[in-house]
């Protein structure tokens, strides 16, 4: 195991509570939440040992100052976020999602700069949000004729004002986060000569057009004062059930496959920082332990199948998971968290440290395949009344996505979003895919010369399919397609003829260049609905693999190496229900104990994440712990390190030791602690569980 300094930064948690011993989990970094008691959570929480961030919401907040008028003299009420019928888009009482106006942005400011008086050395703006339903608000109503110099339009009333809509929704939020990022990045080298740094934590834009949100997501990306995104993905979005082949359920593993993969994407070639989130329960308390355990490990899974991603938030609310309660295992009553699963969850978020700068290869021959995806798939998740469209506009259901995704997944595929907005900001941004799927039926793109990019990337070998029937009602907003001269029926028009296809070519496959161009006249909202159609889409899309040279044999199992670490799932719902085998020697990364196991077998809808061990190590060394290790020393026969965790929890910690140990002592303040080991011959390991300590616990081992 290595040690690893707190200012890298590789992991952290959230936590608008003052630190306390019991939920100290002793991660790299600390995002106190809110303006209570600044100075004083600061000043706590650096005492223990972090790196310590701000959070706030720039969307929402407990803001009432500003609302009331006792901020400016003016009362702010007509910014909230409201509905066609009036009603106003709360998060809390008296805590509206807001229209951000220059003046609410002002606001923000002025209390942003009492954190940078505090110390706190990065600023997170937490989930810049403004609902679809939302677009009704007076303060909404003169953006409007600020931004399209034309009185405002209800977003009901046409899909072109829908659309309209929300490109401004998405416009002021960019804005908002631009302006208080300049401004508070000079305050700071002005008045302390530190370069401020700046985060925005934001679901995936997977999630936000799943839930009807929009949100600034890859806009962001060109502004240079924003370092960086958290992915906010949880069990919360991920377990939004979505539709395959009809059954609509959730499928919590396979959407978050998805979620953190566009947010892989959204920073690939961009240099800008991404911490990937785990919730361990979830903002929901009405499930049982169990269920939020088999969630969260189908999440952490997902996560580590995104190589280019190697740091995290562990945990948002470390108190609200170590000392709340939630329902039992068999759902009887409310108690505090499993002992084992704290246990185990301490030694995940430790083992997470050592994600960065591991080779990583798949093991399985999973053939990559990229979903492209625009922002603007956010712009057309509210179809006006009498609009002739079948999507269940009403509800989260974004079929159309799904349609696409899932029946890959579900053969084996690795599928990933692929953020289209980013083809026109960085060169060579396709070069790492060779097979792209595109369709037009739920989302725009925003330029003839990202058709320009994508021919090209074709005309060099890369594979597209493109699917759609051209029935979606957005195809006739006033935009680059239909405007200034151009007459296309929509962009995928203007799409085939980059191509050299002509407009409308026919369903099939057609060579470009060193490339293949694949043609489906399906409707990918109906391939979610029937299993005939996914049927028919996946014949189409074997079809183009195989005149590629590229087809591949459905299977469902993944399985990947990163370093030391092996992560492996067996979908389910495939058409291969054969088991796994994840051969080698193991320890289970999964379990409290750190079970050593040899080819773990794993079946349908398991996940897991292993740790190889090496028995002809001549080494001591730690493996894997439930806290921070630090000061390992090495001699001959010996090995000694310290580790540091939160009270009321079992301390696992597993040792590779060449011999069966002779002695061994654990120190607490000065006094000895109890505890328990166990030699396994087989892989020469040694566990030894005791009594976790925020104090520190010194551990002296010989052999």
């Amino acid at each position: 195991m290595r040690e690893y300094d707190r200012t890298q930064e590789r992991t952290g948690v959230q936590e608008n509570r003052d630190w306390a011993p019991e939920y100290d989990v002793q991660s790299d970094f600390v995002m106190v939440y809110g303006f209570h008691d600044l100075e004083k959570r600061v000043a706590h929480w650096k005492e223990h040992g972090y790196v310590v961030h701000l959070m706030t919401g720039v969307s929402w907040g407990h803001y009432k100052d500003y609302l009331y008028g006792e901020f400016d003299g003016r009362d702010h009420h007509d910014e909230g976020q409201v509905r066609g019928d009036g009603v106003e888009i709360n998060h809390g009482v008296d805590v509206p999602y807001m229209v951000p106006s220059i003046s609410y942005a002002h606001y923000l400011a002025v209390n942003l700069k009492k954190a940078i008086d505090a110390g706190i050395d990065a600023i997170h703006l937490e989930e810049p949000e403004f609902w679809v339903a939302a677009g009704y608000s007076e303060a909404f109503k003169r953006e409007w004729q600020i931004y399209y110099k034309e009185p405002w339009q209800a977003p009901d009333s046409s899909a072109e004002a829908q659309y309209r809509a929300s490109k401004l929704k998405r416009y002021l939020y960019t804005r908002t986060l631009d302006h208080l990022c300049a401004e508070l990045k000079e305050y700071a080298l002005v008045n302390y000569g530190r370069l401020l740094r700046f985060y925005v934590p934001t679901h995936s834009l997977v999630n936000y057009s799943q839930w009807r949100i929009v949100s600034p997501e890859s806009a962001l990306v060109d502004l240079p004062t924003i370092d960086g995104y958290i992915a906010q993905i949880w069990t919360g979005t991920s377990r939004t059930a979505n539709r395959y082949r009809g059954d609509l359920r959730e499928r919590t593993f396979d959407t978050a496959f998805f979620e953190y993969g566009i947010m892989q994407e959204l920073v690939r070639g961009s240099g800008r920082r991404m911490w990937y989130l785990h919730d361990p329960i979830e903002d929901d308390p009405n499930h049982t332990w169990r269920d939020y355990r088999y969630n969260y490990y189908r999440t952490l899974v997902a996560s580590l199948f995104q190589p280019e991603i190697a740091s995290y938030e562990v945990s948002p609310w470390p108190a609200r998971v170590m000392t709340g309660k939630h329902k039992s295992e068999d759902g009887t009553r409310d108690e505090g968290i499993p002992p084992e699963y704290k246990t185990n969850l301490l030694t995940i978020m430790h083992t997470l440290r050592d994600m960065e700068g591991q080779e990583c290869r798949w093991v399985t021959d999973t053939r990559q395949i990229g979903i492209l995806l625009a922002d603007s798939a956010m712009y057309q998740r509210a179809y006006p009344e009498g609009v002739p469209y079948r999507l269940e506009a009403s509800t989260v259901r974004w079929n159309p996505f799904y349609g696409l995704s899932l029946p890959l997944f579900k053969s084996g595929a690795c599928v990933r979003p692929v953020q289209l907005d980013n083809v026109r900001r960085y060169a060579g941004y396709l070069n790492d895919y060779r097979v792209l799927v595109l369709s037009y039926e739920y989302m725009k793109p925003d330029g003839p010369d990202l058709h320009n990019a994508i021919a090209g990337w074709v005309r060099e070998g890369g594979v597209l399919m493109v699917v759609g029937d051209g029935s979606d009602a957005f195809h006739s907003v006033r935009e680059w397609w239909n405007q200034s001269g151009a007459d296309y029926h929509d962009p995928a028009q203007h799409l085939f003829e980059a191509l050299g296809l002509g407009r409308d070519p026919a369903e099939g496959v057609y060579g470009v260049g060193k490339g293949q161009v694949g043609v489906c006249r399906l409707h990918p909202m109906n391939i979610a609905e029937s299993g005939e159609l996914c049927d028919d889409y996946m014949a189409q899309m074997h079809a183009l693999l195989r005149a590629a040279d590229m087809d591949f044999e459905p299977s469902s199992h993944l399985l990947m190496r990163r370093g030391p670490y092996t992560v492996s799932a067996v979908i389910n719902e495939s058409v291969d229900t054969s088991p796994m085998v994840v051969e080698g020697l193991y320890m289970n990364m999964l379990d409290d104990n750190l079970a050593v196991v040899r080819d773990p077998v794993q079946n349908p809808d398991d996940v897991g994440f292993w740790m190889a061990i090496d028995p002809k190590s001549s080494e001591a060394d730690v493996l894997a712990a439930s806290g921070r290790v630090e000061k390992i020393a090495r001699a001959e026969g010996e090995l000694s390190f310290k580790l540091t965790g939160p009270s009321e929890m079992k301390a696992c910690v597993r040792l590779q030791t060449p011999r069966k140990p002779e002695s061994i002592c654990v120190i607490c303040k000065g006094e000895a602690l109890a505890y328990e080991a166990q030699y396994d011959e087989e892989s020469c390991t040694t566990l030894i569980t005791f009594a976790s300590s925020v104090e520190g616990v010194e551990v002296e081992v010989e052999f």
